[in-house]
């Protein structure tokens, strides 16, 4: 993303700011979905809200993607853990009580289905490190949390998500 760009949104320039946001919606609707696929639209919105008021206070315009990453997932666990706190659907509260959830079209698990009903700890590591590449340290800067903390919760996902999977 070029950072001309993000110094001109920030400087005022309406058109700018339009343009940047364009290029933003993409990537945050895709890290949302991934996160908060309950609340992936709301969590969206809510992402590129932050994004556009907390733009002036970005001191390293070349930062963006990074900073905004940052924004998104933030903006995307508590959309998630308000959305897990919220009373469970009929479908939600037999799966629970069966230990089964529903299978997706054609009795087949897929990979961003699997991802959902993983814990939103694991489910965010997983992301960030499998669909979106960031080394442990990357995920450990994005979240605030010490890079032991990464490894074991990226372990316990890894295995979580191979139980969904087999199941």
């Amino acid at each position: 993303m070029d950072p001309e760009l993000v110094v001109a949104a920030q400087q005022g320039d309406a058109l700018a700011l339009d343009r940047l946001l364009d290029e933003l919606a993409p990537y945050v609707r895709r890290l949302c979905a991934r996160i908060a696929p309950a609340a992936a639209d709301d969590a969206t919105q809510e992402a590129l809200l932050a994004i556009f008021r907390g733009l002036p206070s970005l001191q390293a315009p070349e930062a963006i993607l990074t900073w905004a990453r940052s924004v998104t997932v933030r903006t995307a666990i508590r959309l998630a853990r308000r959305q897990d706190m919220e009373a469970p659907t009929d479908a939600t509260a037999e799966a629970t009580l069966t230990g089964r959830h529903a299978p997706s079209q054609e009795g087949l698990v897929d990979i961003d289905d699997a991802l959902a009903r993983l814990p939103i700890s694991q489910r965010v590591v997983l992301v960030l490190r499998t669909r979106e590449g960031l080394s442990e340290e990357e995920i450990a800067t994005t979240l605030g949390i010490p890079a032991g903390t990464v490894k074991s919760r990226l372990h316990r996902a890894r295995a979580a998500f191979r139980e969904v999977w087999e199941s």
